[in-house]
């Protein structure tokens, strides 16, 4: 279905695009950073369901093509301009899991991980729920972890727990997950979880232990994107 014309809403696009020229970053036309057709086409993507925990996570995209551009845009070069028709969905989600989940159930996000949250300035689910509309959420604290190494990479090799997950095996993902997350005040509360990406579903699942773990119970998860499983 192609969205409704929003004139006024078009002109001051063009009037922008004559001092800051952007191209879409679906199919390359110029002047928005998503252009009509391709706002369509990702509305048409299909949602995504899987099991993280043992909970139901509810992903308003799969992580690949254009979401991942978007999300990369987003999280990498502050396009925060992109986060508008991701968003709407993984609020929309995260409406729709309040309202088939018991009164006062509360939501909380994952927190970025420092050094992220330094370098762009800003915390990605919060921007992303409150251009769908959803604010006052609260949030998972980052423990206090010693730092250690990790098991992996042959004798006398490891790896510090500080290095990208991308460079780390899936043993050792986990391990430098788990007991990382607090949840407070949750205390025999229903809580919906909502994160960025959800990939291996190590972080989500921490986050689902660490609710267990202070009383509370997850009755939802939900993610603007997921890996499929």
């Amino acid at each position: 279905m192609t969205p409704a014309p929003h004139p006024w809403r078009d002109a001051l696009v063009a009037v922008v695009a004559l001092f800051l020229p952007v191209a879409c970053l679906g199919c390359g036309a110029p002047d928005r950073a998503l252009c009509r057709s391709c706002r369509a086409a990702l509305a048409e993507r299909p949602h995504r369901v899987r099991l993280v925990g043992g909970v139901r996570l509810d992903a308003a995209f799969e992580y690949e093509g254009l979401v991942r551009t978007l999300l990369l845009e987003l999280k990498l070069r502050g396009r925060v301009d992109v986060a508008g028709p991701l968003g709407r969905r993984t609020a929309a989600l995260v409406r729709r899991a309040l309202a088939e989940a018991p009164p006062g159930t509360v939501v909380l996000r994952v927190p970025p991980s420092p050094r992220g949250r330094r370098r762009r300035g800003f915390d990605t689910v919060v921007l992303l729920l409150a251009r769908g509309g959803v604010r006052g959420t609260g949030r998972l604290r980052r423990a206090r972890v010693p730092r250690r190494v990790l098991l992996g990479g042959g004798a006398g090799g490891g790896l510090r727990a500080g290095a990208g997950q991308k460079e780390r095996t899936a043993l050792e993902r986990v391990a430098a997950t788990v007991d990382t997350l607090r949840a407070v005040r949750v205390e025999g509360r229903s809580v919906v979880l909502v994160d960025d990406v959800v990939t291996t579903g190590v972080t989500m699942a921490e986050a689902v232990r660490a609710v267990r773990a202070a009383g509370g119970r997850v009755v939802r998860c939900v993610a603007t994107a997921s890996v499929e499983s």
